[in-house]
């Protein structure tokens, strides 16, 4: 076994391989780029190495300044984790040439299955199904297009090269494809550098189902069963579980035999995934399933895997990588139970999951729920160079209900504050009827997706608890200060004091009369309610209101307030009243950006005339492109930003006018 291992990545999946390392008694070494100088993996290790500024290109994806971290540090092999250098083959010939371990598979296995359409001409010769498609070299846009009409539209557009949902679209009308092809192209080239496609048949009802692999260089080769991944958003997985449901033991074994068949036509060693599609619109069919792409890695969902078998993945990996044979053979492996990951991420749901940054000024991860693998910290923030995964909740269970069950309350315990998240949205998944039923597919979300996004309107006892710690009357009290418990109070009536909070986008002026003994009379819309504050504990308070206690948690931070009830994060705005009345005048006239990002295409010029939500500008933002639309009608005054121009959060990209205003 290795005495010291570097691990290229960052983040979860680092914390995650340098925690199993740490039980093997293993020594490991960190690097990190300018803005991760202070990250949780960091501080983990045994040992880091500076390899560049923030960008990933400038860090870690230099492949020469990892090799001298390992030569450095005496690091005998390197874990990729997974995105990065992972499934890299020029990253593993260049270490085998150092003399360093590539902890994954060779150079020639990634090269078999890291293009698409190569891999999956190479599945037929094997004798797996693959998807009805085009995976030819001709790229003529025309060329492409005539392909997708033979095969017949819905048709789905997809990088060659990488995954994680990049420069993948999806198209139904062939009047949209020659837009759809140029984006999947700008996606795939910029993500991967490479901007080749492949098209295939769009299947109406799919379900993503991907079995786990492992192989060994004595010619070892066997499965740990299925995952059902159909739970995604603009291709990119959501929530996972283990094993799939309606799973039938004849599919699972069908699909298991074409798995290993797969890793051992390309004598793969290490950790893999097989990633299939199967067609649901009659149920669960051994006949009716496709190969799509095999992942020459470990995968961001392999935990629910080890909760389900109770086999660590990553002692695997080390083990096979060090020169032992598999831990177990086929027979040797069962599971039991239920599990689910959620993926918590730093993204605004109802704004089309726009990723998000900003400080974690509060996080309180449900650990002693469920295993919570993550790479921040409070205080820690989220930027814009990286994927913007806070943590994985991941839970099992002797059932799926009871598995589910567990996974909902453990995201209705995560708290974060400074930084919008998706945990409300992962909350709706677990309550929806399918989901919940089994009956899922990939297009799940999409169908329902303005109910899952819905914002619960603000409590009012959430309205109360902002509007007395936005006025200092939830502070804890100072020693044995009998004066404390008069907090507010006037000798001659009850005082008068108001709030100035923002709910739902809204001014809401609220009253508070002090009533003695920190007793409050808040005036909400329903009427006046009486709130008692019994115990404060740093953000955490119980209070009594009117015969019901309870405990909360209020985050203030820049932004103003976040109230953490029943489940859910309501954020409260402390408006500034000198600025409330110039702000509304500009509304609507300018177009923002939302997130740092590229400039990738810019559809208008000045004194075009536009309308309500027409396309304008493409950003990209972390690999994936945001399409920005026109906030209202009018003519387009001026445009401060050029294609190909990097531009910060909050930037204005172009201003409008009203028609008649461009007339004048």
């Amino acid at each position: 076994m290795f005495k010291k291992i570097l691990i290229a990545n960052r983040g979860e999946i680092a914390c995650r391989v340098m925690a199993t390392a740490r039980s093997l008694g293993i020594r490991t070494v960190a690097v990190y780029s300018d803005a991760d100088a202070n990250a949780k993996h960091v501080a983990m290790a045994d040992e880091a190495f500076h390899i560049g500024p923030a960008p990933v290109s400038e860090s870690y994806l230099q492949v020469d300044r990892i090799i001298e971290a390992c030569r450095t540090s005496s690091a005998e092999a390197v874990h990729p984790g997974y995105g990065f250098l992972s499934e890299n083959p020029h990253f593993v010939e260049a270490l085998d040439k150092a003399g360093i371990t590539f902890i994954g598979p060779s150079a020639a296995s990634i090269r078999a299955m890291g293009l698409k359409d190569a891999a999956k001409v190479l599945m037929e010769q094997a004798g797996v199904p693959v998807v009805p498609g085009y995976h030819g070299d001709n790229q003529d846009p025309a060329y492409l297009k005539a392909r997708a009409s033979e095969i017949g539209y819905p048709v789905l557009i997809k990088a060659r090269a990488g995954g994680g949902g990049k420069g993948m679209r999806r198209v139904d009308d062939p009047a949209d494809f020659l837009e759809a092809l140029s984006g999947a192209k700008r996606e795939g080239e910029a993500s991967f550098g490479d901007g080749q496609v492949l098209i295939e048949k769009y299947l109406t009802r799919p379900r993503h189902i991907e079995i786990q692999v492992f192989g060994d260089t004595h010619g070892n080769a066997v499965h740990l069963f299925e995952r059902d991944c159909s739970l995604q958003r603009r291709h990119q997985k959501v929530i996972e579980e283990a094993p799939a449901p309606g799973m039938t033991d004849e599919m699972r074994a069908a699909m298991g035999n074409a798995a290993v068949k797969a890793a051992r036509a390309i004598n793969y060693s290490g950790a893999g995934t097989i990633e299939f599609i199967a067609d649901v619109s009659e149920g669960l069919n051994p006949d009716r399933f496709y190969f799509m792409e095999m992942n020459t890695r470990l995968q961001v969902e392999h935990p629910v895997t080890e909760l389900i078998t109770g086999e660590d993945l990553v002692e695997w990996q080390l083990r096979v990588a060090s020169g032992e044979p598999l831990p177990k053979l086929q027979q040797e492996l069962s599971f039991s139970g239920w599990a689910f990951e959620a993926r918590l991420y730093a993204e605004d749901a109802p704004k089309g999951f726009l990723p998000a940054i900003g400080t974690l000024e509060h996080l309180s991860l449900p650990e002693r729920i469920a295993r919570v693998d993550s790479g921040v910290r409070p205080g820690d923030e989220i930027t814009p160079y990286y994927d913007p995964m806070i943590a994985k909740v991941i839970v099992n269970g002797p059932t799926r209900d009871a598995a589910l069950g567990k996974l909902l309350s453990a995201l209705e315990a995560t708290e974060v504050a400074g930084c919008v998240t998706n945990a409300g949205f992962l909350s709706a998944l677990c309550r929806h009827e399918d989901f919940a039923a089994g009956d899922v597919d990939t297009g799940l979300i999409d169908r329902d997706l303005e109910d899952l996004i819905e914002e619960p309107e603000v409590p009012e006892d959430a309205v109360a608890l902002a509007a007395l710690t936005a006025l200092g009357l939830t502070r804890p009290a100072c020693g044995n200060d009998p004066f404390e418990t008069l907090a507010g109070w006037r000798i001659w009536s009850a005082s008068r004091q108001f709030a100035l909070l923002e709910v739902g986008g809204e001014r809401c002026d609220t009253e508070v009369r002090a009533l003695g003994n920190r007793r409050f009379a808040v005036h909400l819309e329903g009427g006046v309610r009486t709130y008692t504050i019994i115990d404060v504990d740093g953000g955490t308070f119980t209070y009594d209101c009117e015969g019901h206690r309870a405990s909360t948690v209020v985050v203030e931070s820049t932004d103003g307030l976040t109230v953490f009830l029943n489940g859910h994060a309501f954020a409260i705005g402390l408006p500034d009243t000198l600025s409330a009345d110039e702000e509304a005048t500009v509304a609507g006239d300018q177009l923002i950006a939302p997130m740092p990002g590229l400039v990738k295409v810019l559809s208008a010029a000045p004194g075009d005339t536009v309308t309500k939500d027409q396309p304008l500008v493409i950003l990209e933002a972390m690999k994936m492109e945001h399409t920005l639309k026109a906030p209202r009608d009018g003519v387009i005054a001026e445009i401060f930003a050029t294609e190909g121009e990097q531009v910060t959060d909050g930037t204005t990209l172009l201003a409008l006018v009203e028609e008649t205003d461009a007339a004048a």
